[in-house]
């Protein structure tokens, strides 16, 4: 299979998890207002669990987390970090395939951190994501100024809208393009 160049590897990801990043992107802050206890939340990319260990504290039990990436490696660093912890029983590894995420649990909410910039086919990853959230669900796309132009971004969003979904805020993350959606019930 060829390497995806889009992708953050996993050399890198102590950048993406380090405590100088929590003063400015602070994951219980930025979702805090999203997450509630008992929902099942799907953190599609988690990488290295950055946001992952933080959601499933507030989900308490008896919320599950599905963590997907695609490399193996992140998912391992993630487990490493919760295992032995009270939120391992919580905390779901599910490794996504090339072409799809492969998850068919149904949520209530999907958070794709500075990660659908990542993904060749992201009509297809939109549909895939509409077919697992359950009405009225949201997702919670959070994606980097310096590789998203506002352009491609709102392109995004009206993809989503086009297939089912309205947009709900544009909450403000640090250095980030965000948007709310909740699917639409009537279907």
């Amino acid at each position: 299979m060829e390497k995806n160049s889009r992708i953050c590897p996993l050399e890198k990801a102590g950048m993406l998890d380090n405590s100088l990043r929590k003063l400015v992107q602070n994951p219980a802050r930025i979702l805090k207002p999203y997450i509630s206890k008992g929902m099942t939340v799907l953190d599609l990319g988690c990488g290295p669990g950055y946001f992952s260990v933080e959601i499933a504290k507030m989900l308490a039990d008896p919320g599950k987390l599905i963590a997907a990436d695609l490399q193996e490696g992140m998912l391992e660093k993630l487990n490493l970090k919760i295992r032995g912890t009270n939120l391992e029983h919580m905390i779901r590894l599910h490794k996504c395939e090339a072409d799809k995420t492969g998850v068919t649990d149904m949520v209530d909410f999907i958070l794709a951190f500075w990660m659908i910039h990542e993904v060749p086919d992201q009509d297809k990853l939109f549909i895939e994501l509409k077919s697992i959230l359950k009405p009225g669900g949201k997702i919670f796309i959070i994606e980097p100024r310096f590789h998203v132009s506002k352009k491609s971004f709102d392109e995004m969003i009206n993809k989503f809208e086009n297939i089912g979904f309205e947009m709900i805020e544009r909450p403000k993350v640090f250095f980030s393009r965000t948007v709310l959606l909740a699917k639409i019930n009537a279907e």
